[in-house]
């Protein structure tokens, strides 16, 4: 499934912009510098496809990627959310993308929602879940990061956040673990992704 063409195919500043609803979607949430342009690149296996920065918030529009000739599905790079270094209305105009997006995008198969293994869930993703269980929009937590801490550490922030998932009703009850850089649940991921298109 990965191992074909993937291009990227436009980012969509507003909703007017959203490429038509022709194909079923995964979209990509999670606070700033989580890691999620990393997390794509790894799992696409390519190294550039989604731009990664030291800036966080550098992402500011939904970017769409096409996967697959003939086209079998889209992954969407969202917005980071959180400590976004701009504008408070520009931050606004975010929020109401992605909640739009979120809440009212027919082909959205499941959104997965990074969690820092670092630093575990906050209020802003507690937000984030609350809107997708409102929404009943199917999402799945994925730990990224997890060579960044001791194997100790990531046994009690796993078993801390699949605590709090399996009490939300739109959630996935299985969190994956994964390492951009290390390769780790990268399999695993692109299971979740295929299992989810179903």
């Amino acid at each position: 499934m990965f191992a074909g063409p993937i291009q990227f195919l436009k980012s969509a500043p507003s909703l007017e912009h959203l490429p038509p609803p022709d194909v079923a979607e995964i979209a990509f949430a999670g606070r700033s510098n989580v890691g999620k342009s990393s997390l794509l690149n790894a799992l696409t296996g390519r190294t550039s496809l989604a731009r990664t920065s030291v800036t966080p918030g550098r992402t500011q529009e939904l970017n769409f990627f096409d996967i697959g000739t003939p086209l079998k599905f889209r992954l969407v790079d969202m917005p980071g959310y959180g400590f976004a270094k701009a504008p408070k209305d520009m931050v606004r105009k975010w929020r109401y993308l992605v909640n739009d997006y979120l809440r009212g995008r027919q082909v959205l198969k499941r959104t997965l929602v990074l969690i820092d293994s670092r630093h575990g869930i906050k209020d802003v993703d507690r937000e984030v879940f609350e809107m997708l269980d409102k929404a009943a929009t199917s999402y799945r937590i994925v730990l990224t990061k997890t060579d960044k801490i001791k194997a100790t550490e990531l046994d009690a922030v796993y078993a801390a956040v699949g605590d709090e998932v399996r009490k939300r009703p739109a959630a996935h009850p299985d969190v994956i673990s994964t390492s951009s850089e290390k390769g780790m649940g990268i399999a695993e991921l692109r299971a979740a992704v295929i299992e989810s298109l179903g």
